[in-house]
């Protein structure tokens, strides 16, 4: 089956005006509504974070919504339904969870299906949302038909008059007891549409997904139309009226034959698998999620569960399937932290889950759509290659159907003459014959050409629909019909043919062309309607004006109108805040075919907030947002006035502002005062529009009254006027909590406390503290009269070492000292026993000192009792060089002037009676070293040098001082160092080039820096006598040759008497140190792949000689 519908829309025709207006709340669907057009400082409008989401329940189950809200003040939260209150608490219970922030509503037994309203109010404003609650029962159909037989209610009557030839229908209604027979007629041709709708519903989900459902398809088709319902033999067969995947069909028949049905449809159901799953999605706060999951066989539905609840299709969640019904989709619009969880996807009776993951996403300005992580399968292809190969399966059970058709027109002529109803005739049983050959007829058209046949649609007038049909063979033509008429090609109808795939397209659908459209090819044909929908729609340049908010003054008046076209006829509604308006004095609402007007008559400023117009008709619905605001004075400031400071020389003051600024912002406050007693009120003037002020002209003990007025653009509001208030008047402050003890020790308790409740109505001054000896009634003030304690702590140091104390506080503000309070626990003064640790952890265990500075060690320390400190040098006390400073909690040594003799590991024991504890630090004075004395130059080995130098006069004093060395090559120009951190007095310099001139200096070093250098004298390469040299031999092949030098056949490579050198192929063998042992023959030899190649030599001594022969061979 496949049936296209090009530019169809939804039932609404256009997308909802109200959802841009309706982005001031986070959450779709939400109406909120603000008391003020300015909000104050920290204040906020209520808003819903997560909306109650609709339940669908069976009938008697517990429906639960839940709400989660936001607001400053916390917002009140309301539920209210439409079919009644909820005053009855046992059947509708609300609670609050504190851990989960969620507003609850259960209903305990759901009865019947409503609607209900969940409203979120504070002094900011209001905010709405609407949810639903939706009941059923899946066998209450079955049961109501079951129990009324007799009549035309009788299952039976109706079998018989099915299968009955009209002639006879007067006597079987007589039979049974039915008057009305134009009624019945009018039914049996429904029910016989009805039959024929319900096959054709069978036979297309068998042929387009599930093999397995082949079964019940032949059964039908084995057996004649009007033995359906019908038991004979063994078998039975059963009327679906539906087949979906919850299989919530009527069945007709005793519960055996139902059970036996569900059994074949779960076995069925059990071949749809996943091909693909749907897999765990990250997601940021405010973006959407889409789950995606691909079938191995078409469903029209799945069921898509998060956290045991059903989700539906609505503002929330998109659920979407596609043209194959093989993709399924879950779109999560507005991801929120409440829509983290597991959801899972159930097609027939197997399942698959996966996590989503809400992470904060910060504020954005786009919103993206998350998938699923990683390479996800391109859906599409592997859908289209499943229903290649679903079609391939079904056109192989076609021929089997079509091959075995004879045997079942033989089975059915062995059936039928012994099948009848009670009361039949044998006229009626050749009715039934006939009839089965018409059944044979629609088999042969099921099992022939088509492999795709028609569906109905259903089309948006003046836009286009497609028809199509595939056929088995790419070389057969078809014909179109429309309600019996043949179709014609023309400029709004195309027809075309593609292979085996016939198209019919309507550009332009109109009225007339609903009907029942057929196709026919070679015999066979296929039947459909298309429907023409002409939904209500409203003209684009009237809806673009009528969602810009409408603002007039109060006492105007308010007109909203819209201009719309559809099917007629077509009703129009008007709500005011989801409150459906009628005509009354001060409404008014025109309607006519093509336009609606509402008018409002004298504005209020409560009428500000949400109008909507919904209009509807038997094809859709549509509906427009606007708001209305309608400006006024604002209301009084809000009171009482609270006193927030009273003394003798000034009254400061605040109030709340007006509970509705009339939609304008409060500028300015105007203020009046009366002193109590006397008739005139004083005129302070305006303020800012701060609702807080400050009264310095005031005498002290006189009482005074205020008048405030706030001011708008829109004008003055209603005056507030404040109770008495008193200048200085007599107020002390509570008494504070009891004092804490902070730590106590021999000489000093230190205490802490917090500041009293109640102030008095003025700032407080300070504290006054007492202690009192344990056993004695006398109190006696820690502090001084004239010192009054500015903080909430002190340390108490008139104690007595071992005495126990309490203690007792008290406020003082400008009335003068309040109540004590309750007197604190006892304590005693004395020390608490804490073994000694160090308590800075970032004290250096090494320290470096020039001779001359001075060296100063501190340590932290923590111990009670007081703990003895001794310093240490090298393990013996320290000199009278050194001087010691303890105090509570530290310790320092400090040597004014250090000398080289103060280099040493200096360490402190502290210890008392618990115990004891060391830390050691390690001093070094020293100075900038001397450098070394005279550098001498040796070469023990050609292209070495040796450095040798005598020590620095330091040396013997720092066993840290070492030495570096740096070369100055005369073709550079920069000096490099060869060695360093040297322990030593010599350095040999290797890759020493002949012919050029060095210069080395070395450096003496410690922890205070570097000496000045010491430097060579000039090294240079020059011929010394007695040297022999050689014509010089080059050697040459491809690949390069191994050479190899031999004295007397024996391999001198690795003799350290000889220097070997092969530069560029030329060979060359230096004899360190000739003596006798070293005549005899000398033979190089050059190797490679190819061949090779030697010449010798021989080497004589005449005489002592001293010189180094150098011999080059080829």
């Amino acid at each position: 089956l496949e049936t296209k519908k090009a530019g169809c829309r939804d039932q609404t025709g256009y997308l909802q005006p109200s959802q841009s207006k309706r982005a001031l709340s986070k959450t779709p669907g939400v109406m909120i509504t603000q008391y003020t057009s300015t909000l104050p400082e920290g204040k906020s409008t209520p808003d819903f974070r997560c909306k109650p989401m609709p339940v669908t329940v069976k009938e008697g189950e517990l429906a639960v919504f839940k709400a989660v809200v936001t607001g400053e003040p916390k917002p009140e939260v309301s539920w209210r339904r439409a079919k009644g209150p909820l005053a009855d608490k046992e059947r509708f219970q609300r609670r609050y969870d504190e851990s989960t922030g969620e507003h609850i509503l259960e209903v305990i037994s759901a009865v019947e299906a409503d609607t209900y309203k969940c409203y979120a109010v504070n002094e900011c404003g209001k905010a709405v949302c609407t949810t639903t609650l939706n009941v059923f029962d899946v066998f209450a159909q079955y049961y109501s038909k079951a129990q009324t037989p007799g009549g035309e209610n009788d299952e039976t009557f109706w079998d018989v008059m099915l299968n009955a030839d009209k002639r006879d229908y007067e006597s079987i209604c007589s039979e049974y007891g039915v008057v009305d027979l134009n009624m019945i007629l009018k039914k049996l041709e429904e029910k016989r549409k009805k039959k024929e709708k319900d096959k054709q519903k069978l036979k297309y989900l068998a042929k387009s997904s599930v093999p397995l459902l082949q079964d019940i398809m032949n059964s039908w088709d084995s057996v004649p139309e009007e033995q359906c319902n019908q038991s004979f033999g063994t078998k039975s067969c059963i009327k679906i009226e539906g087949l979906v995947q919850s299989d919530t069909g009527i069945y007709i028949g005793d519960p055996e034959e139902a059970n036996r049905h569900n059994t074949q449809l779960n076995h069925a159901m059990s071949n749809v698998d996943f091909m693909i799953k749907i897999q765990e999605i990250k997601a940021e706060e405010n973006d959407d999620a889409l789950f995606e999951c691909v079938l191995t066989h078409p469903l029209p539905k799945i069921t898509w569960i998060k956290k045991g609840i059903v989700l539906e299709d609505g503002e929330k969640y998109s659920i979407t399937v596609s043209d194959n019904k093989l993709i399924h989709r879950l779109l999560i619009r507005n991801c929120t932290k409440l829509d983290k969880g597991i959801y899972s996807a159930i097609a027939g009776i197997i399942s698959c889950s996966a996590w989503l993951v809400v992470e904060d996403g910060g504020t954005k300005l786009i919103h993206k759509t998350a998938k699923a992580a990683g390479a996800q399968s391109d859906l599409e292809k592997v859908a289209k290659e499943q229903q290649m190969k679903i079609q391939e399966e079904m056109e192989k059970i076609l021929k089997a159907v079509k091959g075995k058709y004879s045997e079942t027109e033989k089975l059915r002529e062995d059936i039928l003459p012994h099948v009848g109803h009670r009361g039949e005739s044998e006229k009626t049983g050749k009715t039934q014959k006939a009839n089965s050959k018409d059944n044979t007829l629609t088999a042969m058209e099921y099992s022939g050409h088509e492999t795709g046949g028609l569906s109905d649609i259903d089309a948006i007038i003046h836009e286009s629909a497609e028809l199509t049909c595939k056929l088995s063979r790419d070389d057969c033509e078809g014909v179109w019909f429309r309600d019996g008429k043949k179709i014609y090609p023309d400029d709004n109808i195309s027809i075309t043919m593609n292979g085996s795939i016939h198209k019919l397209v309507i550009m332009q659908c109109s009225v007339e062309h609903s009907g029942k459209y057929r196709f026919e090819a070679d015999g066979r044909k296929t039947e459909a309607m298309i429907n023409i929908r002409d939904p209500p729609r409203f003209d684009p340049e009237d809806l673009s004006a009528f969602t810009r908010p409408l603002t007039l003054k109060v006492g105007h008046n308010a007109i909203f109108k819209l201009q719309f076209i559809g099917h007629k006829p077509i009703k129009v509604q008007w709500y005011r805040d989801g409150d459906e308006l009628q005509d009354d004095n001060s409404v008014r609402i025109e309607k006519s075919a093509s336009h609606s007007r509402l008018l409002l008559i004298r504005c209020q400023r409560r009428d500000t907030g949400e109008i909507k117009i919904k209009i509807r008709n038997d094809h859709g619905f549509t509906e427009a947002v606007s708001q209305l605001i309608v400006l006024d004075k604002p209301s009084a400031p809000m009171g009482p006035a609270e006193v927030t400071e009273s003394s003798a020389s000034c009254i400061e003051f605040k109030w709340r502002p007006p509970k509705d600024d009339g939609g304008s912002p409060v500028t300015n406050y105007i203020l009046e005062r009366q002193q109590v007693g006397r008739n005139t009120w004083k005129k302070i003037g305006e303020i800012p529009g701060v609702p807080i002020y400050r009264d310095t002209d005031v005498d002290r003990g006189r009482k005074y009254c205020y008048r405030i007025w706030a001011v708008t653009s829109e004008g003055i509001s209603e005056v507030m006027e404040t109770d008495e208030m008193q200048a200085g008047r007599v107020a002390f402050p509570g008494p504070p909590a009891p004092p804490k003890v902070v730590s106590a020790f021999n000489e000093c308790i230190k205490l802490s406390w917090s500041s009293p409740a109640i102030t008095g109505g003025s700032r407080l001054l300070g504290y006054i503290l007492e202690k009192r000896k344990q056993g004695s009634n006398l109190w006696t003030v820690v502090n001084a009269p004239d010192e009054i304690i500015k903080e909430k702590k002190y340390a108490v140091r008139d104690v007595v070492e071992g005495m126990a104390y309490e203690f007792r506080v008290c406020a003082i503000n400008l009335s003068g000292a309040g109540e004590f309070s309750n007197a604190s626990e006892f304590v005693f003064a004395r020390d608490p026993k804490i073994r000694p640790r160090f308590t800075n952890n970032k004290m250096k265990s090494f320290m470096v000192v020039r001779a001359g500075n001075s060296v100063r060690i501190t340590v932290s320390f923590e111990a009670s009792p007081r703990p003895e400190i001794t310093w240490l040098k090298d393990n013996v006390p320290v000199t009278k060089r050194a001087t010691v400073s303890n105090s509570d909690g530290s310790s320092q040594l400090l040597i004014p002037t250090s000398e080289r003799s103060d280099t040493g590991i200096y360490s402190v024991l502290v210890k008392n009676i618990v115990g004891q504890e060391t830390f050691r630090m390690e001093v070094r004075v020293t100075d900038d070293p001397k450098p070394p004395g005279p550098v001498e130059l040796e070469e023990n080995v050609p292209g070495t040098v040796t450095v040798i130098w005598k020590p620095s006069l330091d040396e013997k004093r720092d066993d840290r001082l070492h030495y570096t060395v740096s070369k100055l090559d005369s073709t550079k120009h920069t000096w490099t160092t060869v060695a360093d951190r040297l322990f030593n007095n010599r350095f040999t310099v290797c890759n020493i080039v002949q012919g050029r001139e060095y210069h080395f200096r070395v450096y003496a070093k410690n922890d205070m820096g570097t000496s000045a250098p010491s430097e060579s004298p000039i090294w240079g390469t020059e011929k010394k006598k007695g040297v022999f040299m050689y014509p010089i031999c080059a050697v040459r092949g491809n690949p390069a040759p191994r050479i190899t030098w031999y004295r007397s056949h024996v391999n001198i490579n690795t003799d350290t008497n000889y220097y070997i050198s092969n530069t560029c192929g030329v060979c060359s063998l230096l004899i360190l140190h000739v003596s006798p042992k070293d005549v005899g023959e000398y033979t190089v030899v050059a190797e490679n792949s190819l061949g090779r190649a030697e010449c010798s030599t021989v080497l004589s001594i005449k005489g002592k000689t001293k010189t180094r022969p150098l011999l080059h061979w080829i």
